[in-house]
C-alpha cells in the first residue's frame, strides 16, 4: 500500500503545503503556470516550499489542463444555464443566481444571506442549477466560471475554510442541504467552465465589480 503523499504548491490559487492530492488540485487544477510537486513527508514538502521550486532536482509538475475549458476560439451554447454568485465582503453578504444564457432571463435568485464567501455561492448555485434541471427535465448544458466550484460538486463536498457562527448557520444548512442531494442523486446535466477571457463576464454575473 502506498504510503501518505504531501504536495508542495509553489505556483497556484493558495502557494503552500497540503496533505491530500484533493486539496493541492484545488489550488493548481487549470491555473497557468502552476508548479507542484509530491512528498513522502511533510518536512520534506515544507523544507522544498521555503526553498523554492528551482531549488529541486526534477522538475515541479506543470498544471493540469483546464476543468472542461472549452477551447477559447469556439463559442460558448447559447441554450444554456449560467449560474454565478455574488458576495459583499469575504465573508459577507452572499447570494447566488441562475441565468438562461439565450434569452439572459433568470431562473433562480437565492439571498442574501450574512457571512458567506463568494466560493460556497459558486458551488451552491451549481447544485441548485443541477437540481432545478433534474426536477424539470431539462436537457440543457450548465455553466460556471468557478474552477472550485466545479471541482467541488464532482467531490460532492463543499470543501469551504470558513468557521461556522451563529450568523452564518443558515449557509452552512444549505451547504448540508447541497452536499446530501450530490450524494443522493445522479444527473446527466454536462457542466462546463465559463471562458471569461474569450467571451466576457458570465451572463449571470451579478455586474458588482
Amino acid at each position: 500500500m502506498a504510503g501518505k503523499k504531501f504536495y508542495t504548491v509553489w505556483v497556484g490559487v493558495n502557494p503552500g503545503v497540503y496533505a491530500s492530492w484533493t486539496d493541492c488540485k484545488l489550488q493548481v487544477a487549470g491555473y497557468p503556470g502552476a508548479r507542484y510537486r509530491s512528498f513522502d513527508t511533510g518536512e520534506a514538502a515544507r523544507e522544498a516550499y521555503e526553498t523554492g521550486w528551482q531549488s529541486c532536482r526534477e522538475p515541479a509538475k506543470p498544471s493540469p489542463p483546464p476543468v472542461r475549458e472549452i477551447v477559447p476560439s469556439a463559442p460558448y451554447l447559447r441554450e444554456s444555464l449560467s449560474v454565478d454568485a455574488a458576495c459583499s465582503g469575504n465573508p459577507g453578504d452572499m447570494e447566488y443566481r441562475g441565468v438562461h444564457v439565450a434569452s439572459g432571463k433568470e431562473w433562480f435568485r437565492v439571498g442574501p444571506f450574512r457571512q458567506g464567501t463568494n466560493n460556497i455561492g459558486e458551488f451552491l448555485a451549481l447544485v441548485h442549477g443541477l437540481a432545478l434541471m433534474k426536477r424539470e427535465h431539462i436537457p440543457l448544458p450548465l455553466y460556471s466560471d468557478s474552477r472550485n466550484a466545479i471541482l467541488w460538486v464532482e467531490m460532492k463536498k463543499c470543501r469551504t475554510r470558513l468557521e461556522q457562527t451563529a450568523a452564518n448557520a443558515p449557509v452552512f444548512e444549505l451547504i448540508g442541504r447541497a452536499e446530501k442531494w450530490l450524494r443522493e442523486n445522479t444527473y446527466e446535466t454536462q457542466i462546463l467552465k465559463w471562458n471569461t477571457r474569450a467571451w466576457g463576464e458570465i451572463p449571470a454575473d451579478f455586474g458588482r465589480k
